[in-house]
């Protein structure tokens, strides 16, 4: 099976850094992107939906179809750039057939958390192998 990257959506903050590390690591031009942070609130980066009490904001990577699912180099131990340099943990890689794996371990922790699992609709255009977690929906 391909390798997967499972992205816990409750422990990302927006920072963007998944996405500055790929365009640093293949030196993209300022308005390339393999991957995005797609804010999720009230139309905007960073801009809440709802209204006061009730407010809400999360974030979402999303990543293209230019994504090339990398393996990053030996500096990574063969970890994907973005999944290596994200500071909250949210993204994990690897491969969900094996049990012992990350990734593996991480899904079942989540799933006992009562976290559900998505992957982005077709129409996303989106890179394969993406699986999604949250909870609270």
């Amino acid at each position: 099976m391909a390798k997967t990257t499972l992205i816990d959506v409750n422990r990302c903050t927006g920072c963007w850094t998944c996405s500055m590390a790929c365009k640093a690591a293949y030196g993209l031009e300022p308005d390339e992107f393999r991957m995005f942070v797609r804010t999720i609130g009230g139309g905007g980066i960073d801009k809440a939906g709802g209204e006061w009490p009730n407010l809400y904001l999360k974030w979402n990577p999303v990543f293209t179809k230019k994504c090339t699912s990398c393996a990053g180099d030996e500096s990574t131990g063969g970890v994907p750039y973005c999944v290596f340099n994200c500071p909250t943990g949210s993204l994990v890689y690897g491969d969900l057939e094996d049990a012992e794996s990350d990734i593996s371990i991480r899904r079942e922790q989540l799933r006992d958390l009562g976290y559900h699992e998505w992957q982005q609709p077709a129409w996303e255009e989106t890179r394969e192998n993406v699986t999604y977690m949250e909870k609270g929906i």
